[in-house]
This record gives C-alpha cells, sequence and structure tokens, in this order.
C-alpha cells in the first residue's frame, strides 16, 4: 500500500462515521511503511484499531519499537499461534517461530497485553493443520490457556479458531494430496444456516494494496472485487463514503462454504 491509497483510507474513514473498527492484516503490515501513519490518524478518529501480527515480526531489524507502540495506541493485537506445541507449529511455520512466538508473547505480556483483568487485548489465532474443522472453540482456548499457562508463563485474552479457507496455498496443498473434492464435500455437508448473520461481509470492506474494494480478505485473494452497476471493480477513490456499498451484491463462491461450515469462522473466530 503506498502513501496515496494510505492517505484515502484515512479520508474515507473521516467521511464515514459508521465505521467503528479499523483492522489491519496482511502477513505482517507492520513492515509497510505507512502502518503507523494508519495507527495513530485511526485512533486520533477514535476508532478501534486491530493489528493481526505473526508475532515474530516484532525481531525484525527497526521493529523493536513495535510492542511499546501497540501500548501507546491501545491497540488490539490478534496473533497467529496454529498451536500450543513447538512439534505442530514448526511442520506449519517453520523450525524456531514457536520459541519466537512465545519470546514475544512474554514482551507483550510484560507490557500489560493478555493480562487477567487487564485493558490491553491479546487474542491468538488457530487454524487447522490440516483437511479438518476447527475443534469446539471454547474447549480448545481452555487447553490453549492451560499449556501456555502452565508450560510459558503466557496469558492471552481468547483464542479465535478459524477454518481453513481451500485458496492459496493451503488449496495448492489440498491439490497435491488429492483432497480437493474431499475437503470441498466436508465444507458442504457442515454447511450451518446460523452462521448467515455473523458472516463478515455482510459489515466488512476489505481494501486491497492499490485500493480495490472487496467484500473480505478471501475474495481479495481470489481476485474477486466489489462491481459497480457497469461491471467495474470498485476502489477506494470512488466512494465519498462507505454508505455508497449498502445493499450492494455480495461476491461469492465455493470457498465460502469454509465461513459456514460447522461453528463458522470469520476473523473474529467461531460464529456459533
Amino acid at each position: 500500500m503506498d502513501a496515496r491509497v494510505a492517505q484515502r483510507v484515512i479520508e474515507l474513514l473521516a467521511q464515514s462515521s459508521s465505521i467503528e473498527i479499523v483492522d489491519i492484516t496482511g502477513g505482517a503490515p507492520e513492515l509497510n511503511p505507512h502502518f503507523r501513519l494508519l495507527v495513530e490518524s485511526a485512533r486520533k478518529l477514535h476508532r478501534e484499531v486491530i493489528v493481526r501480527c505473526n508475532l515474530t515480526v516484532i525481531f525484525q531489524p527497526g521493529m523493536d519499537s513495535l510492542p511499546e507502540f501497540y501500548r501507546e495506541h491501545r491497540v488490539r493485537l490478534v496473533c497467529s499461534l496454529p498451536c500450543y506445541t513447538a512439534e505442530n507449529v514448526t511442520k506449519q511455520r517453520g523450525a524456531g517461530v514457536f520459541d519466537k512466538s512465545i519470546e514475544a508473547l512474554r514482551i507483550l505480556n510484560g507490557l500489560g497485553y493478555g493480562m487477567p483483568n487487564g485493558s490491553l487485548a491479546l487474542d491468538l489465532v488457530y487454524n487447522p493443520v490440516g483437511a479438518f474443522l476447527p475443534p469446539a472453540q471454547a474447549e480448545l482456548e481452555a487447553r490453549y490457556r492451560q499449556e501456555l499457562r502452565d508450560g510459558f508463563g503466557v496469558e492471552f485474552n481468547h483464542l479465535l479458531t478459524i477454518t481453513n479457507m481451500p485458496i492459496s496455498r493451503f488449496a495448492d496443498q489440498l491439490r497435491r494430496e488429492h483432497r480437493e473434492s474431499e475437503y470441498a464435500a466436508l465444507l458442504v455437508n457442515h454447511f450451518n444456516p446460523s452462521t448467515l448473520a455473523g458472516l463478515m461481509c455482510r459489515d466488512l470492506i476489505s481494501v486491497g494494496y492499490e485500493g480495490t474494494l472487496y467484500d473480505c480478505d478471501f475474495n481479495q485473494m481470489l481476485a474477486m472485487p466489489i462491481m459497480n452497476a457497469a461491471g467495474d471493480a470498485l476502489t477506494i477513490f470512488d466512494l465519498d463514503n462507505v454508505r455508497g456499498l449498502t445493499g450492494m451484491r455480495i461476491a461469492t463462491g465455493p470457498h465460502c462454504f469454509g465461513c459456514t461450515a460447522g461453528a463458522g469462522s470469520s476473523c473474529s473466530g467461531a460464529l456459533a
């Protein structure tokens, strides 16, 4: 995201009072040169800011001040930790990631993040390591809490379980294992209508790095933008405020069954 797009995000935010939360993601969004400007500007506009952090980013050169920056601006952190064991994290993320993640969590705990009765929120995210649905969120959260607290002295607020979507790298994995049809059937056969009201695409706007607008981050990864009546992709430069998007059709595809299977899945975890 360049300076022009970042500035337009800030302008649109100021013009759209209905937007309450700015959710910044993208692998390691902190590495973007305009990241701190976005956070500072959103907080000045009295919006809640969520940063989806991979934890190990704070050990990158020049990133050591990030934890204090988060605290100063009272950023809510949503941090990826795919398992509470080193073995499973190593399989999914590579050697050394688990140890660095635990070290980062201890640093954040030391600043007050994730502590019981504290006001600085730190949530963790679980994704299944294979072609299956996440277990019950509350039960898995209790296991995470026990394992991380007893084994490493680490605290957090909530665990969010998110279903693996059959796109990008996971889709490649399914193809290599010849399990595409099997996983697609799993999602369809576990469709849960009670998840529909809470789907993130109903009230979320995802902004691509060049300003194109999407109904969700998964649609962004699949290059399925929000389209206007003429069939053209909408960008952040086409809007005066977000009211113009009310009632527009949401782009859907087979991957959407990932958000409606079982307990459901959203950027805030399980839906049912």
